[in-house]
């Protein structure tokens, strides 16, 4: 019996937690070996994900049952499965030679009213990126810079805001709120394919969701830069390509050395906690003018071919009170071990997530 035409499990009676488990012990394989450094038994790894039926059966199960835009139609009208489709689409994913189609153009509209472009891939294509997510996800998650937060498995926005909350709550520090501009539209190819490194079947795969194109309405244009705000791949290969930018920005400021009687301590030493594009670097200082003059000199450890959006930066100045501190929002008795922010410029403050908002700024659970 040919288990292509009729396969021998109803995609309702497959136990998901199975699957998920056999998935998770390969995925902790390559994490593993990518810590030790051992590049061959990784990649023999991620081929070996890729090729099983747990992960390809996993992979459609997100972009079919689970993802929040299953029912996104890309150039190819599908919009969804049936449970019969899924399981041949589970055997589709076999072959990664299949060429990319390209993505339909969707604008949605931003808080400040502008447009916000994203690219939808087809369910076949979605489905491949899941996979091959499964496979490169373990491996970038033991190389990931500390202070990354953004589009990572377990960790959210919440942690950002303790991370900023414990940087700052004994030391006074200047906050430097930057938005990289067009993060996702400006990235370079070549920079973020040599940053992959990885084997060339996969390779050849990732170029060619890079260079698919972008179909908006009748008109197919070539993708230059950027990869897809919509694709599943897309949030991983965007911390790929921002990966290092903390190492950077610590390398650029100088460091000065001050000896305190028999201690000697580093003063002037920055440290960047960012949440996908969006960061906040932190710095020690006593002239404000100096200070602003090193934060805003960005271009050292910026993502390859991405700028600085001006216009959604905040410059928030950190001060220590010695008798009471406020609270950040203004509201509230004034409590000890608080900090006080002076925002210099109109735009919203950083810190704006509502759950557990008092927690983080005025650290009265602490």
């Amino acid at each position: 019996m040919s288990t292509v035409i009729s396969p021998m499990y109803a995609w309702q009676d497959l136990r998901w937690q199975t699957i998920e488990r056999r998935v998770f012990k390969l995925q902790k394989r390559i994490y593993q070996a990518s810590r030790r450094g051992q590049v061959k038994a990784m990649r023999k790894l991620q081929r070996l994900l890729m090729a099983s039926w747990s992960a390809r059966g996993l992979a459609v199960r997100k972009v079919t049952q689970d993802n929040q835009g299953k029912k996104t139609p890309g150039v190819d009208g599908k919009a969804s499965l049936t449970p019969r489709e899924r399981q041949h689409l589970v055997t589709d994913l076999r072959h990664l030679q299949r060429p990319a189609q390209p993505v339909r153009r969707v604008y949605l509209r931003k808080p400040n009213g502008e447009p916000r472009p994203l690219g939808i891939p087809t369910m076949h294509d979605r489905a491949m990126q899941a996979l091959v997510k499964l496979a490169l996800e373990p491996e970038w998650e033991a190389k990931f810079e500390p202070n990354s937060y953004g589009f990572r498995p377990g960790r959210s926005c919440h942690d950002a805001l303790e991370a900023i909350f414990a940087s700052t709550k004994y030391t006074p520090r200047y906050v430097l709120d930057a938005d990289i501009k067009g993060c996702f539209d400006h990235i370079n190819h070549a920079a973020l394919l040599a940053k992959l490194h990885t084997f060339p079947q996969l390779h050849r795969l990732m170029k060619g969701w890079l260079k698919a194109g972008i179909m908006e309405g009748e008109v197919c244009s070539p993708a230059e830069a950027g990869t897809p705000q919509g694709g599943v791949a897309s949030p991983l290969l965007a911390n790929i390509a921002l990966h290092g930018m903390e190492e950077a920005v610590t390398r650029v400021f100088p460091h000065r050395r001050r000896a305190e009687g028999n201690v000697v301590s580093w003063s002037n030493k920055p440290k960047l906690i960012r949440y996908a594009d969006d960061r906040a670097p932190r710095r020690r200082g006593k002239e404000k003018g100096d200070l602003e003059a090193s934060c805003c000199t960005r271009d050292g450890g910026r993502p390859s071919g991405a700028g600085v959006q001006d216009q959604a930066s905040n410059h928030l100045q950190l001060r220590e009170l010695r008798a009471s501190v406020v609270s950040v929002a203004g509201k509230g008795e004034p409590r000890a071990r608080q900090v006080w922010v002076k925002q210099t410029n109109a735009s919203e403050p950083l810190r704006t997530c509502r759950k557990r908002r008092d927690d983080v700024k005025t650290g009265a659970s602490r």
